[in-house]
């Protein structure tokens, strides 16, 4: 067993021999909140596109304490919101913006960043709006609908030459980053089975547009992706195959979508990870079995209180915001014209998986390739 203190030192130490050589491993650097070495003393302004649950308990508080970008600018269609919002957060009415004057955005210095916070079927419209009006976009996670859609984001950010990021906020936990480190360099050898699964126990309140198949509901979009991401950055390669399976239990309920979600994922050397996305369970899990010992986070995917432990001992590392570390570390991207850890082909991969994890469901189970392109 290993202090806290021998632990984190060991970490660091590690990280420093591989930062730029693991396939997804993000540099050590911005974790600490005292390490932030900004290259100038500006602040970039971000404008939040949707003001629901997750804006106004997350991100809009992790804005308040960030230390280059603050929010300047909002968008929202109840009047409500933004008398409040602009109150809290100061916001000067000419940064307040609705779904009508929404491109509009593109004449306003003030906003270097939109994030995109919307029902999932609306993620590539206004990405692709915000990036045609000139500015550098985080689209909260699913990126898209499905890859076709997801390749357009990326192409439509290349074109204006903006910047284009993805709300995987994980990639900034040092729990998980300590996933990253021991199966990605093989620590404690290769990677050959994982476990990786999230779900809740909750019932969705009636007409939300989680419920519904055109809006993009289901757990596969909302909670599916962190197993997916999960299982790639911790083998550190992409899965070459799927097979996958869905359920429903409460078809009072479930009426257009899918309730439970399972799969198989198999990458090129044999390597399966087995999966699990739904309301019907609580699991919050990423688990990886390697030739000389293990690799296990529970709860895994959370805001904060991860817990983890390997073959090497447990995982105490300090919790961290990671919704500012997230926004931090991309402002500091466009400050010095730097690549995200979590650009736009990122989601594009995970909804390959998606895609093909549909085509199996529709196929009754069938093993899919997953294509690129």
């Amino acid at each position: 067993m290993f202090s806290e203190n021998s632990n984190r030192r060991r970490f660091v130490k590690d990280l420093s021999k591989i930062v730029g050589t693991g396939f997804l491993l993000p540099s050590f650097s911005i974790l600490s909140s005292n390490s932030c070495a900004f290259q100038n003393d500006r602040k970039l302004g971000f404008a939040l596109v949707g003001l629901g649950n997750y804006s106004t308990t997350q991100l809009g508080p992790a804005l308040k304490g960030a230390k280059n970008c603050f929010l300047s600018g909002i968008v929202t269609g109840t009047p409500s919101k933004a008398e409040s919002w602009s109150k809290e957060y100061g916001i000067p009415e000419k940064n307040i913006y609705n779904y009508d004057n929404y491109d509009d955005i593109a004449n306003n210095d003030d906003i270097d960043v939109i994030y995109v916070v919307l029902p999932n079927n609306m993620h590539a419209e206004y990405t692709i709006r915000a990036l045609e009006a000139g500015k550098h976009v985080i689209c909260e996670k699913p990126m898209a609908l499905n890859a076709t859609d997801a390749w357009k984001m990326i192409e439509a950010a290349k074109k204006a030459n903006r910047k284009l990021s993805i709300g995987y906020r994980l990639h900034y936990d040092p729990y998980n980053i300590e996933a990253m480190r021991l199966g990605q360099n093989e620590i404690l050898g290769p990677v050959n089975y994982m476990e990786c699964a999230l779900g809740y126990s909750f019932t969705p309140e009636p007409g939300s547009w989680k419920l519904k198949k055109n809006m993009g509901g289901g757990s596969l979009y909302n909670l599916g992706v962190y197993p997916i991401q999960g299982a790639r950055y911790t083998k550190g390669s992409e899965p070459v195959f799927v097979t996958a399976q869905a359920t429903v239990k409460r078809k009072d309920i479930f009426t257009e979508i899918d309730e439970i979600f399972t799969w198989q994922l198999e990458f090129a050397d044999g390597t399966l990870c087995n999966s699990y996305s739904g309301p019907a369970a609580y699991i919050s899990r990423l688990f990886a079995g390697c030739t000389d010992g293990y690799i296990e986070l529970d709860p895994a995917y959370g805001y904060g209180g991860q817990a983890g432990s390997s073959t090497e001992g447990s995982m105490n590392f300090q919790h961290v915001n990671q919704q500012r570390l997230q926004i931090e570390d991309f402002a500091h991207c466009v400050m010095t014209d730097e690549e995200s850890r979590v650009k736009g082909e990122e989601g594009w991969r995970d909804m390959l998986i998606i895609d093909a994890i549909h085509e199996s469901i529709g196929k009754n189970g069938e093993r899919i390739k997953i294509i690129e392109g």
